[in-house]
C-alpha cells in the first residue's frame, strides 16, 4: 500500500501563496540548491532551542538567567548574516528578549503549568496524515490546554492575527482532536516586546477549519505539480525559487519590470 502523504501547516500556506514554491519546496529535489540561509530563521531558531530548554521542566540546567545565556551562547546559529556588525546586533537583541522572557516566567502566576515543548501533534485522516509542531502547551486550572507560539520578529500582536493565522488555527485543531474533552486556546508570544494575544476556537469554528483544510490538502494530493505554471507575483523577486521560474520564456515575458510599482 502507498504511503499517506503527510501534510502541515507550513506544506498548506506554501501552496497557497505559490503552488510552483511547494513543488520546489517539497516536490523536486533540484529546489534544495538554490535554498539560501537567512539570517532571520537563523535568530528565531536559536531564540526557540534556548526557550525549549527554558520550559522543558526535564531539563535541569537551564532553568536561571545565567544558564539561559549560556545556553543562548552554545545555541548560536550564525548563518545568514549579512556582516559581523548585523549578528552582533541581533545577538544583543536576543540577550534582551531572553532577560526579559526569564524575568516575566517568574512573575507568571502559579495557575498554569506546561505540560510539553516541541512537541509534534499528529492526527489520521483517510486520505493524509496532518502535522504541526508547537512550540509549547500550557495547562490551566481550569483544565484549558493553551498553545503559546513565539515570534521573534514582531513586537506587535492582536487577537485578530491570532484568528487569522492558519498555523495557530490548526494547532487548535490538532490539540482539540487529541484531547477532546478539553477546552484549547492559542496564543502568539511576539517576542520581541512580550506582547501576546489570544483566541480560542468555537466548536463550529474548529469543524469548518476541519471541512477546508481536508478541501486543500486533498488539492495538494492531487495536483500535478510539474504541469503548474509558474506566474508572476509581487513576491517573486524575493523568493529563492526565482531563477528558476525564470528558465520558463512564458513566465520570463510576462515579469514586469523591476519599477513596475506593483512588484
Amino acid at each position: 500500500m502507498p504511503r499517506k502523504p503527510t501534510l502541515s501547516p507550513s506544506r498548506i500556506t506554501t501552496f497557497l501563496a505559490c503552488p510552483v514554491k511547494y513543488r520546489w519546496t517539497y516536490v523536486d529535489a533540484r529546489g534544495r540548491w538554490y535554498l539560501r540561509s537567512k539570517s532571520y530563521y537563523s535568530f528565531g531558531s536559536t531564540l526557540h532551542r534556548v526557550l525549549e530548554r527554558f520550559h522543558d521542566a526535564g531539563d535541569e540546567g537551564v532553568t536561571t538567567t545565567d544558564e539561559v545565556m549560556a545556553a543562548y551562547e552554545e545555541s548560536w546559529i550564525d548563518a545568514g548574516f549579512s556582516s559581523a556588525e548585523e549578528m552582533a546586533e541581533a545577538y544583543g537583541d536576543g540577550k534582551q528578549i531572553l532577560e526579559r522572557h526569564v524575568e516575566e516566567a517568574r512573575k507568571r502566576p502559579a495557575t498554569a503549568k506546561t505540560l510539553f515543548v516541541e512537541r509534534q501533534l499528529k492526527f489520521e485522516y483517510e486520505e493524509f496524515s496532518l502535522v504541526g509542531r508547537v512550540d509549547r502547551v500550557d495547562q490551566h486550572d481550569d483544565g484549558t490546554l493553551e498553545i503559546i507560539d513565539y515570534k521573534s520578529g514582531r513586537e506587535r500582536i492582536t487577537e485578530e492575527d491570532v484568528k487569522s493565522d492558519i498555523a495557530m488555527s490548526i494547532y487548535q485543531l490538532l490539540l482539540r482532536r487529541q484531547f477532546p474533552e478539553q477546552p484549547v486556546a492559542a496564543t502568539i508570544l511576539a517576542l520581541k516586546s512580550g506582547e501576546s494575544a489570544t483566541y480560542s476556537m468555537s466548536d463550529e469554528e474548529l469543524d469548518e477549519l476541519e471541512n477546508d483544510v481536508r478541501m486543500i490538502c486533498m488539492e495538494i494530493i492531487k495536483e500535478d505539480f510539474f504541469e503548474r505554471r509558474a506566474v508572476p507575483k509581487p513576491l517573486c523577486r524575493h523568493c529563492d525559487f526565482f531563477p528558476l521560474c525564470l528558465k520558463d520564456p512564458d513566465y520570463a515575458e510576462a515579469l514586469p519590470a523591476e519599477s513596475d510599482p506593483r512588484f
